[in-house]
């Protein structure tokens, strides 16, 4: 049987499984018949990276079928619920945050890559042209804004809540010198705002839809050589007691290939970054 990647465009809400999906459909092995891995996926990059993975578990002899969500929230749900075998969209925090919030049960299989989160001109091009009351539009999510948030921190705009952490918000900002508005957004409408604010804080991955450069654009970014890098690390993501299974070993295994860490380094220019 020919095996080939499946990308099937989905709007999250509007599809949440295809008719007839399932966990991982490994067939007879002695048979040699197809075993496929199902993953849900962010499009931008890791669907991109997924299906520059495809041929390389073709040649382990697996077919890897990669759904396309919109959000943050139904690739958790599918793979909880056992239609998906894992996804690939999110990192630790997240991960970890949604499982208290929802009362999930997923665990981190294997970190694959690492996005910078970075200060992206708006109406400004520059920290140095900020002024009084000008607006910065963050992510809204839990993790994604207190990071956002400890990087303006860092680029001296704004001070937080010696405690504030990772669970950070605009209410934990107890120095604003220059008056500046945090608008807080989904994550995937900050970077369609920036014409209409100063600046935009992105994750890597709104940062390429939105055909910003990490390298050429940013203002300020996350430092490979950070903390950050570890902590936000992109992770394939299963249930509770799937990590060890043949098809997320064989999946974990090929992202971490050289093949892929080249085709990650050339591709995304310093907006994503392969993770030792």
């Amino acid at each position: 049987m020919k095996k080939a990647l499946a990308l099937l465009l989905t709007g999250a809400l509007a599809l949440g499984c295809l008719a007839g999906c399932g966990g991982s459909d490994k067939k007879a092995e002695e048979g040699g018949e197809d075993k496929v891995i199902k993953v849900a996926a962010s499009a931008t990059p890791h669907a991109e990276i997924l299906e520059q993975a495809a041929p390389l578990l073709e040649k382990e002899g697996w077919t890897l079928e990669v759904t396309v969500f919109d959000d943050y929230v139904q690739p958790n749900n599918v793979v909880e619920e056992g239609d998906f075998d894992a996804n690939y969209f999110q990192h630790i925090p997240y991960l970890e945050n949604f499982n208290k919030e929802q009362g999930t049960h997923l665990v981190n299989a294997g970190g694959i890559h690492y996005e910078p989160f970075g200060i992206y001109p708006g109406q400004k091009s520059s920290l140095d042209d900020l002024a009084e009351g000008d607006t910065i539009a963050v992510p809204n999510d839990t993790t994604n804004e207190a990071r956002a948030l400890l990087l303006l921190q860092d680029n001296g705009l704004i001070t937080l809540k010696d405690d504030a952490g990772l669970e950070a918000t605009v209410n934990d900002i107890v120095e604003n010198p220059m008056n500046l508005e945090i608008l807080e957004l989904e994550a995937a409408q900050v970077a369609r705002v920036k014409d209409e604010v100063a600046l935009v804080v992105l994750n890597g991955n709104y940062a390429l839809q939105a055909d910003f450069s990490v390298a050429k654009d940013s203002i300020a970014y996350e430092t490979s050589d950070s903390e950050a890098a570890k902590t936000y690390v992109n992770v394939i993501a299963v249930k509770e007691g799937n990590e060890d299974s043949e098809a997320i070993q064989a999946l974990v295994k090929v992202l971490k290939s050289d093949e892929i860490k080249q085709y990650i380094n050339d591709t995304y220019d310093g907006a994503v970054i392969p993770f030792e």
